[in-house]
């Protein structure tokens, strides 16, 4: 039995994750109470029907009940239920942006709170979950498609191979909580300072001959694929399903985003898939 508690914050993409995980053939409950995940379970290793189940758990269960969620996800799996837990969350703005063009009701407000304190308080609330989440998934930048194929590579079903995710960011608007790996390229030439090169992106031909210039680039590249070659085949070893390296650079359009294409190109067919983020670029 395969079951994934799907968790996080009121906007982040709950629905669209269980969605998926009803169209990749799971039995999925949305806002059940967390009660009931026990009795739950245990009828559900004894019929094939929910042998690949899907909860959505959120803010709407009981504070004490979201407290005691860690308790509750270790006796799971002492009763040897195969449990991953998916936390989706966002950028504050973001949230806030959502909710203003959906008009939705936040769970948490109302006429105590504002939209802003109901996330935080949310945010709160939610870190028990938070805190031993497997996966945990950042939408702030991601569309709909983008985040359904994220939940199709995180899926628990080990595949043959490791699957890799290289992820470009920018410091400034703050390291991606998915991140397994983090490598700091800021230290390369800045391609933003030159005019001609400041609005173009780290795949832009004049801009990866501008960094190649330098010999500090193809030797950071270099050595970051050095050290992954040698320590991703034991995450493999692990049984773990996916590796997400994060590259960032200050804005993230530039300096990260060539490294992670070098990288990409050096792991390709070694990892099944390698898949190519750019999060500053919304790709």
């Amino acid at each position: 039995m395969k079951l994934v508690v799907v968790s996080g914050l009121s906007g982040a993409g709950k629905t669209v994750a269980l969605k998926q995980y009803e169209d990749l053939g799971y039995y999925c409950i949305d806002n059940l109470p967390l009660g009931l995940l026990g009795p739950l379970s245990l009828r559900a290793l004894n019929n094939r029907r929910y042998a690949k189940l899907a909860v959505g758990i959120d803010a709407r269960a009981s504070a004490g009940e979201i407290a005691r969620f860690q308790r509750t996800l270790s006796r799971q799996r002492e009763r040897g239920v195969n449990v991953q837990v998916v936390f989706l969350t966002a950028q504050d703005d973001v949230i806030l942006r959502r909710y203003s063009e959906t008009r939705r009701k936040h769970p948490l407000t109302g006429a105590k709170l504002s939209l802003g304190e109901a996330i935080q308080r949310e945010r709160r609330l939610l870190y028990p979950i938070a805190d031993v989440a497997d996966v945990t998934i950042d939408t702030t930048s991601m569309n709909l498609h983008a985040l359904r194929e994220e939940i199709r590579l995180r899926l628990p079903e080990k595949p043959e191979r490791l699957s890799l995710v290289l992820m470009s960011f920018g410091y400034k608007n703050g390291i991606p909580e998915s991140a397994d790996y983090v490598f700091d390229v800021r230290c390369l030439p800045n391609p933003h300072w030159i005019p001609a090169l400041s609005p173009r992106d780290g795949r832009d031909p004049a801009v990866v001959e501008f960094l190649e210039k330098d010999p500090l680039a193809p030797k950071m590249t270099q050595d970051i694929e050095v050290f992954l070659q040698r320590w991703l085949p034991s995450f493999d070893k692990q049984d773990r399903a996916y590796v997400t390296v994060g590259v960032g650079c200050t804005g993230g359009r530039h300096r990260s985003v060539y490294v992670v294409e070098r990288l990409a190109k050096a792991f390709a067919g070694r990892y099944d898939p390698v898949v190519v983020r750019h999060k500053e670029l919304g790709r």
